[in-house]
Order: C-alpha cells, then structure tokens, then sequence
C-alpha cells in the first residue's frame, strides 16, 4: 500500500506543472487527499487538500488563486495544478491520504515525494 506523486521538474518562474497521485494497493476514491511540500531547511506546510468526495478543498494561502486540485475517481487519481509558478515554490511535493483525517500532517499514508524547481 503506496502512494506514487509525480510530475515534478524544472521550470522557469511564471511556468506551469501538473502533479499526480496515484495509490497502489487500494483506490483513491474517497479518501481526504492532500499535497504538501517540503523546502530545504523549512518546515513541511500543506499546500492543497481535498475531501473524499471533492466537495471541500483548502489552499494555503501562498497557493489560492494559482493552484488547483482535483480528483478524477474514474482513474483514482488526484492533481494538483500549479500555475504561475514562483521560485519560492520549489521544494519537495508530497501527497497523502487518510479515510478519516482531512487536511492533516497525521496522514496515514504518505508519498515519496516529487521535486519542483522553479528558475528565475
């Protein structure tokens, strides 16, 4: 039972990504569902969450209006789409799910994580 985030990579500021997470050894589907991120020398913040159902969601403030995440539960798959992409957006993108727990770091599973660079 894994998570798998990818879609991480270089980009120059302003520039645009799209990561996915997918599990393996169970579905995606209706799980509370979270993307965080991890810079050198900082502290682990949540970036984006979703709700099993995908009738809630959370942006750190730093991510509104330029992140979106969605799920697709056809293919057991969540996104998170970056926009407009900053250099202090670089850092290690993890997701993690949890049948109970919504947007928490007490995610009960974890991804290994993408890495995201944005150029100046």
């Amino acid at each position: 039972v894994q998570l798998q985030a990818s879609g991480g990579g270089l980009v120059q500021a302003g520039g645009s990504l799209r990561l996915s997470c997918v599990a393996s050894g169970f579905t995606l589907n209706y799980y509370h569902v979270g993307w965080f991120r991890q810079a050198p020398g900082k502290e682990r913040e949540a970036v984006s969450c979703i709700s099993g159902n995908g009738m809630s969601t959370y942006y750190a403030a730093s991510a509104k209006g330029r992140f979106t995440i969605a799920r697709d539960n056809v293919k057991g798959t969540v996104y998170l789409q970056m926009n407009s992409l900053r250099p202090e957006d670089t850092a290690v993108y993890y997701c993690a799910a949890d049948g109970n727990r919504y947007c928490s770091f007490e995610y009960e599973y974890w991804g290994q994580g993408t890495l995201v660079t944005v150029s100046s």
